[in-house]
């Protein structure tokens, strides 16, 4: 069996949207099945077409896509117990969508057989058959998904299988062992997977048929399920892109993917596993599409899946990649990352100083700095999600550093009187080339508003910080037995259309805290724009020297007016 390949069904499109918090757009769906068949998935489900208006707009919009690669495949249930095949609704809507492919469900657990269905045992017998015949009967490619297969065979062995010879018999050419609820244990699986295809191979003039696997992941093993399968002989495989799905997932297609491509000696459609350096991209293509964070932990194309934080692994990898990672991040398109934090040493602050474009030779000493880095972590501050604030840290140890800008003080009121709205209001001042500015400002709240003051007074020098815009504001308690004397962290994302970058702040004061990674988020974008530089220039040319900047007001400044909650004073 070793010489077959191993073919891929993807069902993201349905198996995949049934995920709580995952829903997918007509757009979506079209976009994602334009994607899986440019990678070179060979089956993707489409949805089931009888079950909802978008499926069905789908499926009439996908005839008119080109296909490359992938054989669409409309996923549905076999006939009603009380209709004929030409009669039944599901039937013919799985017709109508005029797929190359019909994947039929149908039951294995005499549980769902009777309890559920209302039917008797050879009444389903006959549902399946039916079912797959119609198919069969309309040119269609059919696979027959044994639902509830690993349950029902353990209740009642003989009528399992006996269902999947009716829908052998029937004319399916690929029978899909599914564990649908997810909590069969993989010694168990292949010991079924083993029975089943001795029992079936072994009758007499029986059709030729290819073995698949459709594993849940509720036991957490719904990948180890889908490999040992493999082993076993099976070789149709059906999973999710990044496991959405039902419950606690499906099989992860990507993880599958990935292991049969560069850990088995399997052949795999699509050869070597599509365009296997654009794993990861895929997979957060998806994400993207479908609104879902991508997991940084989730093997092979998380951020964090080659990233190493402690000292003992950063020094190795550093000498020898390899030396902590399964495989070569590159070859699925990731990348390897040295995570700066209080656990690494100095081989870790090197090297991710080197990938973010920082020569740390001459500037600063890379054991001093690690020596830092573990000392203000232990204040509360955390680099390793808040990577701006380390290439500030390591820019403000070189010798020319000068700050463009400088918060001076500021002051943050909120007040609320007689149930009328909440009003918050900051007032900052801010040095800037050897002059200082009074800003003040109205926010929804305390932050806001001096981030609003902030900006205020560094308009006037760095206009490039108004493409600079707040994506996300995290705040964390670190000593929760605190209470409200808690030290907390703050850790700000922002971005500028070119970049996003993420600087934090530590404090007992949650203000505090959020003003040092406002600063440093302003900072960074002055910095990384290369505003400061063009200051410079701007000012030597407009005095001759670079002793200091002309007095004149900034635009738009307001008359030093105390009543004027918007006011911007300069002295």
């Amino acid at each position: 069996m070793t010489d077959v390949p191993v073919v891929l069904y993807d069902t993201t499109l349905r198996d995949g949207t049934q995920g709580e918090n995952v829903t997918l757009s007509l757009a979506d769906k079209l976009r994602v099945a334009r994607m899986l068949d440019e990678y070179g998935m060979p089956y993707v489900e489409g949805g089931w077409p009888g079950s909802n208006p978008k499926d069905v707009e789908f499926f009439g919009a996908a005839k008119t896509m080109r296909w490359q690669t992938a054989r669409l495949a409309a996923f549905g249930s076999t006939r009603h117990r009380s209709n004929g095949p030409g009669d039944d609704p599901n039937l013919r809507e799985l017709i109508a969508a005029e797929t190359p492919v019909v994947t039929i469900f149908g039951k294995s657990w005499l549980l769902h057989v009777i309890e559920v269905l209302g039917a008797t045992p050879a009444e389903n017998l006959d549902m399946i058959a039916d079912s797959i015949g119609f198919v069969v009967d309309h040119g269609r490619e059919a696979i027959y998904d044994a639902e509830h297969f690993f349950d029902g065979y353990k209740a009642d062995r003989e009528y399992a299988l006996a269902t999947l010879r009716a829908a052998r018999q029937a004319g399916a050419r690929t029978l899909v062992l599914c564990d649908t609820n997810g909590g069969t244990l993989t010694d168990e699986l292949t010991r079924t997977i083993d029975d089943v295809r001795a029992s079936l191979e072994g009758d007499a003039d029986a059709p030729a048929v290819t073995w698949g696997i459709h594993a849940h992941n509720d036991a957490e093993l719904a990948v180890a399920n889908s490999m040992a399968a493999v082993a076993a002989g099976i070789r149709h495989v059906q999973g999710t892109i990044n496991g959405y799905g039902e419950r606690c997932g499906n099989a992860n297609m990507v993880s599958i993917l990935a292991n049969l491509a560069l850990k088995t000696p399997h052949g795999l459609v699509p050869a070597g596993g599509g365009h296997l350096d654009g794993l990861t991209d895929l997979s957060r293509s998806v994400a993207e599409i479908a609104n879902v964070t991508p997991n940084d932990y989730q093997p092979y194309v998380g951020r964090s899946a080659f990233a190493h934080k402690g000292g003992v692994h950063g020094a190795a990898v550093a000498k020898v990649e390899r030396s902590y990672q399964h495989v070569e991040p590159v070859a699925i398109g990731n990348i390897g990352r040295l995570v700066v934090s209080e656990l690494g040493g100095r081989a870790n602050t090197s090297i991710r100083a080197r990938q973010l474009g920082h020569d740390l030779e001459g500037v600063v000493d890379p054991r001093e700095l690690s020596q830092l880095i573990k000392q203000l972590e232990a204040d509360g501050l955390a680099f390793e999600g808040a990577e701006a604030s380390f290439e500030l840290l390591i820019r403000r140890h070189a010798a020319d550093y000068a700050p463009p800008f400088r918060i001076v003080d500021y002051t943050c009121l909120v007040e609320q009187r007689d149930g009328r709205e909440l009003l918050a209001e900051a007032t900052v001042k801010v040095a800037v080339d050897g002059e200082t500015l009074h800003t003040a400002a109205e926010g929804n709240g305390p932050v806001n508003a001096l981030d609003a003051a902030l900006r205020k007074a560094l308009r006037a020098f760095y206009p490039a910080i108004d493409d600079v815009h707040l994506v996300d504001y995290k705040v964390r308690i670190l000593d929760g037995d605190a209470a409200t004397a808690a030290r907390t962290r703050v850790i700000i994302d922002s971005q500028d259309g070119a970049r996003t970058w993420s600087t934090m702040g530590s404090d007992t004061n949650i203000i505090a805290a959020s003003a040092s990674a406002l600063a440093d988020s302003l900072e960074y974008a002055i910095w990384k724009s290369g505003a400061e530089l063009r200051r410079r220039d701007e000012r030597h040319f407009t005095t001759g020297t670079a002793s200091g900047p002309p007095t004149a007001a900034p635009s738009g400044a307001s008359p030093a007016d105390p009543a004027d909650p918007a006011a911007t004073t300069r002295r």
